[in-house]
């Protein structure tokens, strides 16, 4: 986005609020505010499924034992317990529920009000199971409002950035209500103003800017896509006034115009695992955090109100699904990109962060964990394994299980690669294959592939600029929407 000098200035000052006049030293926050001291501006980051374990092996894997990332830098911080209504231990639906909403779900379902029941959906036409269920036994729930329902209400221009469909449980939480996570073609119907389905509560013009993956879930069974009504919605969304883009080449095209909002969708289903991904196919993450505020900023200084984006690093938790620790890694250091992206453009935009906040945390924690007294490996390269490599001595040698085998510094409490009987029957381990992209860290207790589990740990939390220093101590996941709302004035 190219703005003249004048533009540029008359930008910043607008986000920012900053008054025309210095400000006394004995003056209030509020009083120095022009919007008496909310949150104009409020980027929530949710890296899915990053719990304390994966976040620390992703520092050292990073930045080595000493190193920081852009989360550890944050001046403000919490730590967040993520039981959902009916489990000790939630799923993606009730643990980015209870943020956006601050009411506690049944696990699976999305935005709705406490004790809807969760219901698979039943299949369609084409044999998909994409059809709601939902009040086939009577009235099962109400919508509860969402932040962002809440930010349009105050006129705020509104974000959706993620690396899975958009139509994945974590974002559609953030805009959708539902009685089942998997009714990804109800969710997509939301998005689109004036069409069937519609979630008349974001407003006549809908989500402003909205990237990631799902196209499938957008388009007619005839053309490839899940739906049976065979509704294109991107046609629909075109003909709304959205620019709809579906590569890297079309999504850099994109100007800020405050008129127009913009969808990119850049996979059938999910995107890629960002170090496989085709750039010219598909943005990283950190592109798209970069370029949705580019295109919410102008929007935000023409009403005057602001924006609210949420971005997800999604594939986080797929990789540790499938106790993919190498890839699991990987994708926390983009996550962290991407954050830390966004400070430095919203500082740009706002110096100090006095009208902006920004929050960020985990919808729940997985199994991964740190084995053994291995010493300090400092950061991966090419070279040093790191963290991903075996446990060893301080005089290098590996450490030995009791049968004689060295083991690896991560490994999982449940996942699919446990060795049948004594680990001495099979082949020592190496660094050479624990550092490999596709290897399986070892677990305890055996599941079918991909379906490592949650855990049912607290997160970390933290949080940089206006309201920031409310989010302090132990709190429930519930207690993190009232404090983004009350400091946003929501």
């Amino acid at each position: 986005m190219r703005l003249s000098p004048l533009a540029g200035v008359a930008l910043a000052i607008v986000l920012a609020g900053c008054a025309s006049a210095p400000q006394a030293p004995q003056q209030t926050a509020a009083q120095q505010n022009p919007v008496d001291g909310r949150a104009k501006n409020v980027i929530f980051f949710l890296g899915d499924g990053l719990g304390v374990n994966t976040l620390t092996a992703a520092r050292i894997f990073h930045v080595g034992e000493e190193g920081q990332l852009a989360i550890d830098r944050l001046p403000e911080s919490a730590f967040v317990k993520t039981y959902s209504n009916d489990a000790m231990v939630t799923d993606s639906a009730a643990g980015m529920a209870a943020y956006m909403t601050g009411v506690k779900q049944n696990n699976g379902v999305i935005s709705m009000s406490s004790g809807t029941r969760s219901i698979a959906p039943g299949k369609d036409a084409n044999g998909n199971a994409l059809v709601s269920r939902c009040d086939e036994a009577g009235a099962n729930g109400a919508p509860a409002a969402t932040l962002l329902e809440l930010a349009r209400r105050r006129g705020m221009a509104l974000g959706v950035v993620t690396n899975t469909s958009v139509t994945d449980a974590t974002p559609a939480s953030s805009y959708g209500h539902g009685c089942h996570r998997k009714l990804e073609t109800d969710f997509a119907a939301m998005l689109v103003p004036g069409g069937a389905g519609y979630n008349s509560a974001l407003g006549s013009r809908g989500i402003d800017v909205m990237f990631g993956g799902g196209t499938q879930f957008f388009t007619p069974f005839a053309g490839g896509g899940k739906r049976a009504d065979n509704r294109d919605l991107l046609a629909e969304l075109g003909r709304q006034g959205f620019r709809v883009v579906s590569d890297t080449a079309q999504f850099n095209a994109l100007g800020a115009d405050p008129a127009k909002p913009a969808i990119g969708l850049f996979a059938q289903n999910h995107m890629d695992y960002d170090a496989v991904r085709k750039p010219a196919q598909q943005p990283s993450l950190t592109e798209m955090t970069r370029k949705a505020i580019d295109l919410l900023a102008p929007h935000a200084a023409s009403s005057g109100k602001g924006f609210f984006l949420v971005v997800e690093g999604g594939l986080i938790d797929h990789a540790l699904h499938a106790t993919l620790g190498k890839r699991a890694l990987q994708e926390t250091v983009s996550f962290n990109d991407a954050m830390q992206a966004a400070i430095e453009k919203m500082e740009q935009l706002d110096p100090g962060l006095k009208n902006t906040l920004i929050v960020s945390t985990a919808d729940h924690d997985h199994t991964l964990l740190l084995n053994g007294y291995a010493v300090r490996t400092g950061k991966t390269t090419p070279t040093n394994p790191g963290v991903l490599g075996l446990v060893r001595n301080l005089d290098g040698t590996p450490k030995l299980d009791k049968n004689g085998r060295p083991f690896t510094i991560i490994g999982f409490g449940t996942g699919e690669n446990r060795v049948n009987g004594p680990r001495g029957s099979q082949p020592a381990l190496t660094d050479e294959i624990v550092t490999r992209d596709d290897y399986h860290q070892e677990a305890v207790v055996r599941t079918r592939p991909g379906a490592e589990t949650h855990g049912g740990s607290d997160v970390y939390l933290g949080a940089t600029g206006a309201g920031a220093e409310l989010f302090r101590g132990t709190i429930d996941n519930t207690r993190v929407f009232s404090l983004i709302k009350n400091a946003a004035g929501l």
